[in-house]
Formats: C-alpha cells, structure tokens, sequence
C-alpha cells in the first residue's frame, strides 16, 4: 500500500523595485521561500543570472536535497542495521550545463559522504549507500545520474555498551 505525503511552501518575490519587471535589468531575482512552521530562506537566481550571491539559489536548494535525503536514509538504515554512525559529512555537488537558448539542466551530482562509525561492519556500512541511494526520495525524482563516493571510517565506541 502506498502512502502520499504532500508538502506546501510558499515563494514571495520581493525584488520589484518600483517597475515591475519592464525590463531585463528593472528587477532583483529576490525571493522568499516560506513555509508555515519554519524560517523563511532567502533566495536569489545564480548570481551569473544577475542574482545575489548572498542569497541561496535553486541550484543551491536541489544539490543539498539530494545530500541531506540520502543522508537521512542512510542514518536510518544504520540504525536498524547495528552500525553505529558518530559522525556524517558529506560535500556533494553536482553541474547545470546551459545550452544556447537559455535553457538549463543537471547533467549529474555526486556525493562524497565521509562517515565515521564506532560499531558495526565497516563493509555494512559501505554497502548501506547503496541501498539509501536506491531508498532516496529525491535521487529518485530526479531526470540526471546522481552518485555517491562514500568514505568510512573507524572510531572508539562515544558510547560504551
């Protein structure tokens, strides 16, 4: 049986700086990403699309999705698996290539998880990416190849039995 979660944000633009968008150069690329619960983010275009540096853009939003959702698995499937994860970092990216027309796409992300666990199999734990790969709901819904190059490492147990 399967199940349908849906999930609401709202975007507030709020770069009209008095002429609406009258022309290529009239407008901030500023906007909000806002949900009921939560802080706004600030969002902007790719400053190379005339948006703010300060500011995340989508790009931005869709390379940590992937990250923090195989993550988030990977976690899980830890837990029930007796590896015991003490610390996760990952520095993933991934490219847009832009062709003539202006248009954009994500030809691929990788993600270079570097894990350190202080209990169970080293070679489990290795093995787990695979299956939270397989398990992520972004990596899945995506139209471009995403990868993970994970490294594990080994530490004392923070947690005596």
């Amino acid at each position: 049986m399967s199940k349908s979660h849906s999930y609401r944000t709202k975007i507030i633009w709020t770069g009209n700086d008095g002429v609406g968008t009258h022309d290529y150069r009239s407008y901030r690329r500023d906007y909000l990403v806002r949900t009921e619960t939560k802080p706004d983010l600030l969002g902007s275009a790719d400053p190379v699309f005339r948006g703010d540096t300060h500011r995340y853009n989508p790009e931005e939003f869709l390379v940590p999705a992937l990250s923090s959702c195989h993550m988030l698995a990977y976690l899980h499937l830890c837990a029930v698996h007796g590896v015991i994860v003490e610390e996760y970092r990952d520095e993933a990216e991934g490219e847009m290539v832009e062709s003539a027309d202006g248009a954009g796409r994500f030809t691929w992300a990788v993600l270079h998880p570097v894990v350190t666990i202080s209990g169970g199999d080293p070679n489990v734990a290795r093995e787990l990416h695979d299956t939270a790969h397989r398990m992520c709901f972004i990596a899945r819904s995506v139209n471009f190849p995403v990868r993970h190059e994970a490294t594990i490492t080994t530490a004392l147990p923070a947690h005596p039995d």
